[in-house]
């Protein structure tokens, strides 16, 4: 199957022929008289279309995740029932042998509870729509790399907001190392990850941990502590919300909708809340080692993923980027990573581990 290359926003603005362009377009004309008043039919009509995406690319990973060897947990909830709290979590059922782990019990041929090195993934979906089930067989493979994985669900919007996702990421990630041991989770070697919105989220969590000016002006007490947190994989994310006026189009319309139903305001551009979720600007020397990647056909590459790996270098952290000169063939869209059918994407995928390997090595 040839896999989707760009965005559904910016499929859009080349065809309103396609299924997001008939849905961006209702949701502008059909609904103009409520979306002047509220973003949230907007918002849903969005989401369900970024559902029927996120699922046909967790088909496309399917056939590349191990079908056996992988002991998970899923559905588990880290926070109140029913609030989208929940998280699935992946272990090999070989255990990678470092110095300070225990080897399989070869008498009665079950691994010894060894704590690994742990992969945190917080998944997209511009703040409104995205599951933690879609990632599974993604989380799969990196498990089978000798790591603990685990993907979260939290709280969206429209029917939660700012900063509800944010203070259930940080109770999720106290969970976890409460559950240490239970789990198969080394908390001196956590790694947090995200793609799109995800990684918004993974770079926020990131700069509270390694500022502790920056938590206490978003008013978060974090649950790791920077020794415990050895590093952050941002996949195609937002980091600096001024840049999305550089936008047009259905990019921009679904970008700002988006925002607006995840921080509820209209003119959200210039507000703290706005200037916090924009990491760019709270990049110190301490942000822990980032590797950070983005296609070329992505729109947001260029004023995002770009920009911050440069921001992140500039202020001396330890960078591992990955991106494709502009007029490389195929383009790569927004999310690419998660499109293995492409050399590109398997690359991606190995050079995430090679950098997982390198900063939780003892």
């Amino acid at each position: 199957m040839q896999p989707e290359s760009h965005s559904v926003f910016s499929r859009a603005l080349r065809s309103p022929r396609t299924v997001t362009g008939t849905v961006a377009l209702a949701a502008l004309a059909g609904t103009a008289l409520h979306a002047a008043l509220s973003p949230r039919i907007s918002a849903l009509l969005i989401r369900a279309v970024f559902t029927r995406s996120a699922q046909r690319t967790a088909a496309e990973m399917h056939p590349y995740a191990p079908a056996t060897g992988i002991a998970e947990l899923l559905d588990l909830n880290y926070g109140v029932a029913g609030s989208g709290a929940s998280l699935d979590l992946f272990t090999p059922q070989a255990v990678r042998v470092d110095d300070d782990t225990t080897a399989t019990n070869e008498s009665d041929g079950e691994a010894a509870p060894t704590a690994l090195p742990t992969l945190v993934w917080i998944h997209g979906g511009a703040w409104i729509s995205g599951t933690r089930v879609d990632l599974r067989p993604y989380l799969r493979i990196l498990a089978s790399r000798g790591y603990t994985t685990v993907g979260l669900s939290y709280p969206i919007a429209p029917e939660q907001r700012y900063p509800d996702s944010l203070a259930a990421l940080n109770d999720a990630l106290g969970y976890l190392v409460d559950n240490a041991a239970e789990l198969r989770i080394d908390p001196t070697r956590i790694v947090l990850a995200g793609d799109s919105a995800g990684a918004q989220l993974a770079s926020q969590l990131t700069a509270a941990v390694t500022s502790e000016h920056y938590a206490r002006s978003i008013q978060l007490v974090p649950a790791l502590t920077a020794e415990q947190l050895k590093g952050v994989v941002l996949q195609c994310g937002i980091y600096d919300l001024d840049a999305l006026s550089e936008l047009s189009g259905v990019t921009s319309w679904g970008l700002k909708t988006a925002l607006w139903a995840y921080l509820g305001i209209k003119d959200w551009d210039a507000t703290p809340e706005a200037r916090a979720m924009s990491t760019i600007h709270s990049v110190t020397g301490s942000f822990t080692p980032t590797f950070i990647s983005g296609g070329n056909g992505d729109p947001l590459t260029p004023t995002q993923s770009r920009r911050m790996a440069e921001r992140l270098k500039s202020a001396g952290v330890d960078v591992t980027e990955l991106f494709w000169p502009d007029d490389h063939t195929p383009a790569l869209g927004h999310e690419y990573q998660f499109h293995l059918d492409l050399p590109e994407a398997r690359d991606a995928l190995e050079q995430t581990v090679q950098f997982l390997d390198r900063v939780t090595t003892p």
